[in-house]
């Protein structure tokens, strides 16, 4: 294909963002904007699902592939993309319609900035999995902080500035380190083009302090624990389309930044680290849904689950078997639509309410039918039940595990229970009980927006449940080869 269709899905949504800035029509410019948006992000989405179905799942090859000298002799524009990115990239083109639409219900003031704010935000998070040079993945990665910095800092709830602050200096100082190996690596193999990288091979006395340096930037962004302090306060104080992409996009490109250049540029340094980040994901899982269980904010509760299941792909990752990356992979793809939805919901009865507090309600069922159901669903999907997409990600996870530690997996084991917990008990609390706050009777059920967005989002999670095999047979040969090339790499280290 002659078309450069990866810079045009890149470049889209920013077209779209600078012509409603230039846009303005003062009657109905609300609908007008949203409307604008819409068709933008539907069109992204009909290019990338297009994308999917020309893209050869045979070849493990980098396909696509687009390269531009930028400057000089020094750094290209090179986009390309294998089984590993595609479809990250099918679901950030997902997600932006879903947040586009929640903004009718949850968006009053400066609307079309907001609007603005998430499409070039889009176009920076489909750019992190399409570079194939790592400057130009570092400028898409950090770029993405500035629109989400001004959508928690604008139009976030009553601790806006310390939250956004917090969240852009953590991400911010992790990636310093990030862009210091980047500038190293170019010094030892003279190129930033990851696909020479990946055949000249950095040398192992080098790869302990550059994986390090890249660890420092996607631990944070993922979060793993302890890292994940700024996670809580971005969701808590995020508008509900804030935390819809945090959760379901930007966690995501710090899963996919271990697979692609932790493990594919240091192969050693990760095989040595493996106690480290097993330990990590471990405390991740248990503890943060020990506090899941104690929380009383529903955005908060959700916020702790998400890192426990970040615990999960971090885990299956560092299995380095075909079941764990393989479940880690579709568990972020999972974890993109659940965690979305779940926060979709909790902004369905923010938006009547004004209460993120689990005491607020209670009862729910009687007035809220369709609401209780979408919800339960979506509950289920978060606890791995058989049937939902959220059970095939953490049983390969699992089943990986058991093939390297099998201690590991027990105690990973025990996050899957407590994850039943504390979701059990959270919609026990919200939706059955008795109706005993008058101010709830009055609430309506979901409206025609609001329905569209979690009946869609509830139908994926069971159709991949049911139907594993469409996502797992994009990224089986690229998983593969990343593999082969990891034990080949320490075979050659180990020769040497």
């Amino acid at each position: 294909m002659n078309f450069p269709i990866l810079s045009s899905i890149t470049l889209l949504p920013i077209l779209g963002a600078i012509f409603i800035f230039i846009f303005n029509n003062k009657n109905n410019e609300n609908k007008n904007v949203i409307y604008i948006s819409l068709f933008i992000s539907v069109v992204t989405l009909f290019l990338t699902i297009f994308l999917w179905y020309v893209f050869d799942k045979t070849s493990p090859e980098f396909q696509f592939v687009e390269e531009k000298n930028w400057i000089s002799g020094y750094i290209k524009f090179k986009f390309g993309i294998d089984g590993l990115s595609i479809l990250f990239i099918v679901l950030t083109a997902f997600i932006t319609p879903i947040c586009i639409i929640s903004c009718i219900n949850s968006v009053k003031t400066r609307l079309r900035e907001f609007l603005i704010a998430i499409l070039v935000l889009e176009s920076f998070m489909i750019g992190v999995f399409c570079s194939l040079d790592l400057v130009i993945f570092y400028l898409f990665f950090e770029a993405g902080l500035i629109p989400m910095f001004l959508i928690i800092g604008i139009w976030g709830g009553p601790k806006r500035v310390y939250a956004a602050f917090k969240f852009f200096l953590f991400t911010l100082l992790g990636s310093v380190l990030m862009l210091v190996a980047i500038i190293s690596i170019y010094w030892i193999t003279g190129t930033t083009d990851l696909t020479e990288i990946f055949k000249i091979k950095i040398p192992a006395e080098f790869q302990y302090l550059l994986w390090l340096a890249f660890f420092s930037s996607f631990a944070v962004k993922m979060p793993m624990w302890p890292f994940h302090t700024w996670l809580l306060d971005a969701h808590v104080e995020a508008p509900t389309a804030g935390s819809v992409i945090l959760a379901a996009i930007l966690l995501k490109m710090a899963g996919y930044g271990f697979l692609r250049f932790s493990i594919g540029m240091f192969p050693v340094a990760s095989e040595y680290f493996v106690p480290l980040m097993f330990t990590l994901s471990i405390i991740a899982i248990i503890y943060t849904s020990l506090v899941a269980l104690m929380q009383e904010d529903m955005k908060k509760l959700i916020a702790y689950s998400s890192v426990a299941h970040m615990g999960f792909v971090t885990l299956g990752i560092f299995t380095f078997t075909k079941q764990g990356i393989e479940g880690s992979i579709f568990q972020m793809l999972s974890h993109g639509l659940i965690s979305a939805a779940l926060f979709l919901c909790v902004g369905v009865v923010y938006d009547r309410v004004h209460s993120r507090l689990i005491s607020s309600y209670g009862g729910l069922v009687n007035i809220l039918p369709k609401y209780s159901l979408v919800f339960a669903v979506f509950m289920l999907g978060a606890v791995g039940l058989p049937g939902t997409s959220g059970f095939v990600g953490e049983i390969l996870i699992l089943l990986g595990a058991f093939q390297k530690n099998f201690l590991v997996a027990i105690l990973a084991s025990i996050g899957v229970i407590l994850g039943a917990a504390y979701m059990l008990w959270l919609y026990k609390r919200v939706i059955f009980g008795k109706l005993e706050k008058k101010e709830l009777t009055e609430l309506k059920d979901l409206n025609l927006s609001e329905g569209l967005m979690l009946f869609i989002l509830a139908g994926l999670i069971l159709f991949f449940g049911i139907y594993p095999n469409l996502i797992l047979d994009t990224i089986h040969v690229s998983v593969n080869k990343l593999i082969n090339d990891y034990q080949m790499s320490l075979i050659l280290n180990t020769i040497k």
